[in-house]
């Protein structure tokens, strides 16, 4: 996935006080669309350190955190570990250089991941695959910012945009929202943060 070298170097560091408060506003936004889940399956995709999936274990049957980077694999093992969680497995893969695989979910969630995926579409087009009928794809991602110029990561989404080109790869009923505003949250800058919902 994009820039894993990156996320292996800060893996044992990457949990401070910010992103903890940016993971809870992000699981709570993704919480308001997930309905009787108490016997479905979730995968947090790119799920970095486990922030937001961690805040969603008792919402689902049982959670399989995802990523590319190794390192960060290993950080969310140790949690489950110290909280003798039962409900969660962990799986490092990378749905942009190996294809397919035999992962099924009711729902997906990923939180600040897909600017950092240079090939959206083909991401998006996988993660359809993976989705049982009737599941959730929960995008919580930041805004289109035109202030911010990066060879490392999109400069956000234009929600409408983006339901449109997930309208194409086959979602339906989607929905989003702008669900939090703060000061230099986004590569030092001002910028807001949205949830999508859509549905297969």
């Amino acid at each position: 996935m994009g820039n894993t070298d990156i996320f292996e170097k800060m893996a044992d560091r990457y949990d401070n006080s910010e992103r903890v408060q940016i993971a809870k506003i992000a699981s709570d936004a993704i919480r308001e669309y997930v309905v009787d889940a108490k016997d479905k399956t979730a995968i947090d995709f790119g799920c970095g350190t486990g922030l937001v999936g961690m805040n969603l274990l008792d919402d689902f049957k049982s959670v399989l955190f995802l990523d590319s980077s190794q390192n960060m694999i290993q950080q969310i093992k140790q949690k489950i570990a110290e909280f003798n969680i039962e409900n969660a497995d962990t799986l490092c893969f990378d749905f942009e250089k190996q294809g397919q695989s035999e992962l099924q979910a009711d729902y997906i969630f990923m939180a600040q991941v897909l600017l950092h995926i240079p090939d959206t579409e083909l991401v998006l087009s996988r993660l359809y695959d993976v989705l049982n009928p009737g599941g959730h794809l929960l995008i919580v991602d930041f805004d289109k910012n035109e202030s911010i110029v990066s060879d490392l990561v999109h400069n956000g989404f234009d929600q409408a945009d983006l339901a449109e080109r997930m309208r194409k790869l086959g979602y339906r009923d989607i929905q989003s929202k702008t669900v939090y505003s703060g000061s230099n949250i986004f590569m030092n800058q001002d910028a807001s943060i949205f949830v999508l919902d859509a549905q297969k």
